[in-house]
């Protein structure tokens, strides 16, 4: 698989280490260095022949301007631990920052915000009057006047964040001995212009730099971290935008949309709206005044940048909230690039779908002492080399199905230096790279004739995510799904329950229902709405399949706890039907449908709704797997999903064989440890081995049956 071409790849350069860094920009074949956070590139790597992308937080490293203008820092709504009241014969106060990581918040208490702050009655759920509660600055508790013995309060109140989040964690991870910084809101005009003026004077001041690398926009997703060191991190979702909250925000909001919001509808008893749960009109009015806000000062930046002839990227993770890639505004940032980092594939894909000409993958291990978990890599006890090819396995499957344009590294090149093999991994990765690249540059891949929708509350707005990296959304079974779908040979697109009231299951063979009840990626509420049972009930009696994974459209209030469990022919009993009699179950085996090895985890409280279900698979004598005909379609049961190579095979299988279509269509591999793409233009087919064994495949193509050897994860090219 070596390639000497060079380009599409982003190094980070490091002054100090010129000689390493252009040494290394010529093994792996950079045409583009950058720095990064924390580091500076020399007059001697700029001026080295190369593409330079320089990196900006807008928002952060002003602490100058932020401590003159300290009412203009960012802020958001914390609300306190839940305090029990034990008599009235004692005063009973609340501390409001007793929970909170004091280097990264602060109380905001001016008038203006004092407003907006709620004392709740949890035990009855119910705000306290204003006139029950008193605060004191001083001491920074909350007394209540009036209470109940043995009911719980809390305090919700606006704090501002003195330490940006990513400079938080980078600083802490890697043990810097500098100044905070604090993120300044742009919601202020003052702000703005000042941050304006500061972009204009540093693309003047900077004109070696070809591309400026966004390190997102305004506003990070939610982090909040806690006073103690046993729960360090009290709450977080990639997905949120309770760090964008302000009074002034709330305010502009109020005069838009002609309501008010409040802090509970940001605290929500302390659950918060994780994206994991469907978002209510509010949520989403909120969230669409940001968007416009963020792509409205986003895109004055942009052109800033386009007038000094520089091109503007941006990196979609830390401060991207507001920038979401799918949504319908996107394109009018007018961005030419988006960098993503990657572990896995689905993350790859929301990439690679962006509408941006150029798609940027920022690979793993960082190039950090230790990585997101703690755990070392360029440190005693790390192994990069692990990490790397363990990342790059999964990512590998989805760069066969879409195009992704450059790969590159971040963080501080020297610590690569004791580090050979890491190097020379990091010289094949970006050798195949160029390689898979130029495949997709001749044509495109060929694909089953299978389009799949998956339905969630979302749909298109989150594409191939969740609410951040597979580490911290694995309990979910849609994070596998997508995790697995990445890598198929079938179209996919992400539908909401509006587009299936618009009419979206026309063109569509397959549509994929997975999560838990009551969340986002099941459902919710969507579920009472009986024109979304109709369409999809309609659109599986006239050839469709559904497969609905762990509890698809689940809801309490119905005859059924699956709403569609007539056309699933299977139901779960939550505790009304331990009475009830139960159609015997015994499993039946489809010749090749399960792969050896496939596992699902085991359901609880099934019920077959229909005898003529066909219990497919079967744990502990539950069912894991099965089929129901309904009309000319069929519904596809799993009672969970896990990605792992015999079940992405398994989910595959089961597409194929509910559409009646052949498990041994041509360009699919014959081993599950293995997968192919085949390239019609170019004739051009590529099997990779995803297992760390040796494993050996058989292909069916057009010009007979190919038989591949492949070495542990391995990739091999065979032309016709």
């Amino acid at each position: 698989m070596r390639e000497t071409k060079r380009g599409s790849f982003t190094l980070p350069g490091e002054s100090g280490y010129e000689e390493l860094t252009l040494n290394l920009a010529e093994r792996w074949g950079a045409d583009v260095i950058r720095d990064s956070d924390g580091t500076a590139l020399s007059s001697e790597i700029t001026e080295a022949g190369f593409g330079i992308y320089s990196t900006i937080c807008l928002i952060r490293d002003h602490n100058e301007w932020a401590n003159a203008h300290k009412d203009q820092l960012q802020q958001t709504f914390l609300v306190t631990e839940p305090r029990l009241a034990i008599s009235q014969e004692e005063p009973f106060s609340i501390s409001l920052m007793e929970d909170f990581y004091e280097d990264q918040f602060t109380i905001n208490d001016n008038p203006e915000s004092l407003g907006y702050w709620q004392v709740y009655d949890r035990t009855e759920n119910k705000e306290i009057v204003r006139s029950s509660w008193t605060y004191d600055a001083f001491t920074g508790r909350v007394r209540l006047i009036e209470f109940q013995p043995f009911h719980q309060y809390t305090v919700s109140f606006f704090a501002y964040r003195i330490w940006e989040e990513i400079s938080m964690y980078n600083h802490v991870t890697n043990n810097w001995d500098k100044e905070h910084l604090m993120p300044l809101d742009p919601r202020h005009e003052e702000t703005r212009e000042y941050l304006y003026g500061w972009l204009k004077t540093w693309c003047e001041e900077h004109p070696a730099t070809t591309v400026v690398r966004f390190t997102s926009l305004f506003y990070n997703f939610v982090w909040i971290w806690g006073s103690s060191e046993r729960k360090r991190n009290i709450f977080s979702d990639w997905g949120s935008y309770d760090f964008t909250v302000s009074p002034r925000a709330l305010i502009e909001f109020e005069q838009e949309f002609g309501y008010a919001l409040t802090a509970e509808d940001f605290i929500n008893q302390g659950k918060f709206h994780v994206t994991h749960m469907s978002p209510g009109k509010r949520q989403l009015d909120y969230m669409a005044f940001v968007n416009r806000f963020v792509v409205d000062y986003g895109k004055r930046l942009v052109e800033l940048v386009h007038s000094y002839e520089k091109k503007a990227y941006v990196f979609y993770d830390d401060s991207w909230i507001g920038l979401e890639p799918y949504h319908e505004n996107f394109k009018e940032f007018g961005f030419d690039g988006l960098i993503k980092c990657v572990f896995s594939g689905y993350e790859a894909r929301l990439c690679a779908g962006a509408k941006v000409d150029v798609h940027e993958l920022r690979l793993h291990p960082y190039l950090f002492p230790v990585g997101l978990g703690g755990a070392p890599t360029f440190c005693e006890g790390g192994d990069p080399v692990r990490d790397a090819k363990e990342y790059w396995i999964r990512v590998r499957r989805a760069l066969l199905r879409e195009k992704i344009d450059r790969i590159g590294l971040g963080g501080y090149l020297h610590l690569v230096e004791g580090y050979p093999d890491f190097c020379s991994y990091i010289e094949k990765i970006a050798d195949e790279f160029r390689r898979l690249k130029s495949f997709h540059e001749d044509g495109e891949v060929y694909c089953l004739p299978i389009k799949v929708a998956v339905l969630h509350s979302w749909g298109k707005l989150r594409s191939w995510t969740l609410s951040g990296h597979f580490h911290e959304t694995h309990m979910h079974d849609l994070i596998h799904i997508n995790e697995a779908l990445s890598g198929l040979p079938v179209a996919v697109d992400f539908i909401s329950f509006e587009d299936v009231r618009q009419g979206a299951l026309k063109n569509v063979d397959v549509v994929i229902n997975a999560g838990a009840a009551g969340t986002a990626w099941s459902g919710g509420n969507e579920w009472s709405d009986i024109q979304v049972m109709e369409d999809l009930s309609d659109f599986v009696s006239k050839g469709g399949v559904l497969i609905g994974v762990n509890e698809p459209s689940a809801i309490e209030g119905y005859h059924t706890f699956f709403r569609m469990s007539h056309v699933l022919g299977i139901d779960k009993d939550t505790g009304a039907r331990v009475c009830h009699g139960r159609y015997e179950m015994s499993d039946e085996e489809v010749p090749g449908l399960i792969p050896t090895g496939s596992k699902l985890r085991k359901g609880k409280n099934l019920y077959l709704t229909s005898e003529n279900t066909h219990i497919l698979a079967m744990e502990e004598q539950e069912p894991v797997i099965t089929y129901h005909t309904f009309g000319t379609g069929c519904g596809i049961f799993l009672s969970s999903f896990q990605v792992t190579n015999e079940n992405t095979r398994l989910l595959l299988n089961l597409m194929l064989f509910g559409q009646k279509m052949g498990l041994d269509q041509k360009y699919l591999t014959d081993n599950p440890q293995t997968e192919c793409a085949w390239y019609p233009d170019s004739r051009k087919l590529v099997v990779i081995n995803n297992s760390e064994l040796v494993q050996s495949t058989c292909v069916k193509t057009d010009f007979g049956v190919s038989e591949i050897r492949l070495e542990p994860f391995d990739t091999a090219v065979i032309e016709f």
